[in-house]
């Protein structure tokens, strides 16, 4: 079997949502500037009432036996490189040779160990195990070693959705009425909003607990937005609500100040944890953070650091530091694929994002959805990237 063809293809539909799809965003780490932090959310483009345009970008690649293995909702960047830099290492290739590919893939570019061309290559890696499982008509998670299990539980992210009080009883209760076993929540606030902002933050995590009940995991997502005083002042504040961990509060190169709020936490016998490392590369990286006790869970996404071979090696290293490994919600598929193929102890449970999980697999003709609070274990050949022909209104190959 040999690689013949390389595509980035962006798909255009329409999906409809009662509006706006976008009312409220995340913290972003530029909101530490004021006029950055004044900013909304930037919706999707609207074709009409309750209508929008959807679009995602595509990696095909095509082997000689028929066999076309995908991953999908790429950005432009990674289509250039891909297109630019590793489309002729990989024509011709063996595709199930991933170990070579790979490894030609970083060697062939010092600068791609991080970034874009890390996420480029996590494309590529992706796509060809979808050719894997689909050669060999079985879902990547039985080549990876698995089922080891038949459904695994979800917590819900509610990113994008508002952060009044109403809104947030109303969606915790939903969440609960699910079958979730957890809810995060994306705070709008920050260190520039002080002690105030500190009592914000508390008093969404004591609206969830209340409408929620005991029983109801709680996280809190910072996106790298937070200082190292007001992660342990949210920490604190939030003592008695049983928060389960607080998730990127410092950007992931300050190591010396996640030291710091580790050490403060246990001062103080906080019992929240420290989540990280979706904006972490590689097996290097990784090992990196466990050597410096960074985080209590990590959470690597297969679309960025490294693909499916990557974070499998990535799971390796943190199971034998006793680190659980919940990889970030980018991709479902490939989730499913490595939390199906290991340990309940090292993958004890999958990220679902409320809104964007259904908008990455707009196009996917049988999207990954959570019941009872559970994802079922995948029966589709590969990742399960069959097309639904009827949702694409048009198709724009990327040169």
């Amino acid at each position: 079997m040999r690689i013949t063809d390389v595509r980035c293809v962006r798909y255009t539909g329409e999906l409809h949502h009662p509006e706006p799809f976008w009312p409220e965003r995340l913290r972003r780490p530029t909101d530490a500037y004021p006029e950055f932090a004044a900013t909304g959310p930037v919706d999707l483009p609207r074709t009409g009432p309750g209508r929008y345009r959807v679009e995602s970008i595509f990696l095909h690649i095509d082997t000689d036996e028929g066999v076309t293995g995908s991953t999908a909702h790429i950005s432009a960047d990674q289509a250039h490189i891909i297109n630019a830099t590793l489309r002729r290492l990989l024509l011709g290739a063996d595709p199930l040779a991933t170990e070579r590919i790979w490894d030609i893939g970083r060697r062939s570019s010092i600068h791609a160990r991080r970034g874009a061309g890390m996420l480029a290559l996590s494309a590529v890696d992706c796509a060809l195990w979808d050719i894997r499982g689909r050669r060999f008509g079985v879902p990547c998670h039985v080549l990876l070693g698995g089922p080891t299990r038949q459904r695994v539980p979800v917590y819900v992210s509610t990113l994008g959705t508002p952060l009044d009080h109403d809104t947030v009883r109303r969606v915790t209760r939903e969440v609960v009425d699910s079958g979730a076993k957890g809810v995060k929540w994306f705070p709008r606030w920050g260190p520039p909003d002080g002690q105030a902002g500190v009592r914000a933050v508390a008093e969404l995590v004591e609206t969830v607990r209340a409408e929620a009940g005991d029983d109801l995991e709680i996280m809190l997502d910072a996106w790298s937005s937070w200082d190292v005083e007001f992660t342990v002042n949210v920490a604190r504040a939030c003592r008695d609500l049983r928060l389960r961990w607080i998730e990127e509060p410092l950007d992931t190169d300050d190591i010396g100040g996640y030291r710091r709020v580790r050490d403060l936490l246990g001062r103080t016998g906080s019992t929240v944890a420290v989540a990280g490392g979706e904006h972490e590369y590689g097996r290097w990286g990784f090992a990196g953070l466990v050597a410096d006790g960074v985080f209590d869970v990590c959470q690597p996404d297969p679309h960025w650091a490294g693909g499916i071979s990557e974070v499998t090696k990535i799971g390796a290293i943190l199971g034998a530091a006793g680190v659980p490994m919940v990889p970030h919600g980018q991709s479902l598929q490939c989730n499913a694929a490595l939390a199906f193929a290991t340990s309940p102890h090292l993958t004890p449970e999958m990220e679902y994002l409320a809104k964007l999980g259904p908008l990455y697999q707009h196009f996917l003709a049988e999207p990954i959805a959570p019941s009872g609070g559970m994802i079922d274990v995948p029966s589709q050949p590969g990742l399960g990237m069959e097309l639904d022909q009827d949702r694409i209104v048009d198709a724009e190959p990327l040169p």
